[in-house]
C-alpha cells in the first residue's frame, strides 16, 4: 500500500500501523499526487524521502490497480476537483473507493461530489459499481450533526471501475 496525506502527524499514524510500504506528504487537490520514490528522484539521483512534499514530478498515467480515499471527501478537506487525478493513476479496469459523510454540514459538498462522479460517468471514463448508504458512518460531533438523534452521522460508499481505453480505429 502506498498512501498521501496533507497532515505529518497523520502520516505518523499510518506509519505506526506498518501497513503502508510507502507514505508521502501530499495535499490532494492543491497537488499532484507525488510519484513513488522508486520513479521520483531526487536531486542528486537518490530517490526522496519518504513524507517529503509532493512536487511536480506525479504518479505515472494508470500506475495503481486501486485506489481509496476514506475520511478525507468532505467539506473543508480534500475538493472534489481531485478525483480526475485519483482517477488519472488508476489502471484501466482498476477500481476506485471513494467515501464521504451525508452530515447537514456535508451536503453541499456532497452533491459536488456526486456531480463530479456522474460527468466522470456520463464520458465513459468509469462505471459505477456500487453507491451504498451507511446509517452508522461515523460517531457525531454536535447533536446538529447525528442522523436522526442516533449519535452517528450517516455516509456513502462508492465505488467506480476505471473503463478500458477504447481502441482506436484505423481508417
Amino acid at each position: 500500500l502506498h498512501g498521501v496525506d496533507g497532515s505529518a502527524g497523520m502520516l505518523e499514524r499510518a506509519r505506526s500501523t506498518g501497513l503502508y510500504r510507502q507514505l508521502r506528504r501530499c495535499v490532494l487537490g492543491r497537488e499532484p499526487l507525488p510519484a513513488p520514490a522508486g520513479n521520483r528522484p531526487a536531486p542528486g539521483g537518490d530517490a526522496a524521502p519518504e513524507g517529503a512534499p509532493g512536487d511536480a514530478t506525479r504518479v505515472p498515467a494508470e500506475h495503481y490497480d486501486a485506489v481509496t480515499v476514506v475520511g478525507a471527501l468532505g467539506e473543508g478537506q480534500v475538493p472534489s476537483t481531485a478525483v480526475p487525478e485519483l482517477l488519472r493513476v488508476t489502471k484501466p479496469g482498476g477500481f476506485l473507493c471513494l467515501t464521504t459523510r451525508s452530515n447537514p454540514s456535508n451536503l453541499r459538498y456532497k452533491a459536488e461530489l456526486e456531480a463530479a462522479l456522474g460527468r466522470l460517468e456520463r464520458q465513459g471514463a468509469w462505471q459505477k459499481v456500487l453507491a451504498q448508504e451507511v446509517e452508522r458512518w461515523e460517531r457525531a460531533t454536535s447533536e446538529e450533526e447525528s442522523t436522526q438523534g442516533t449519535g452517528y452521522i450517516s455516509g456513502v460508499v462508492y465505488i467506480y471501475r476505471k473503463c478500458p481505453v477504447p481502441p482506436v480505429e484505423e481508417g
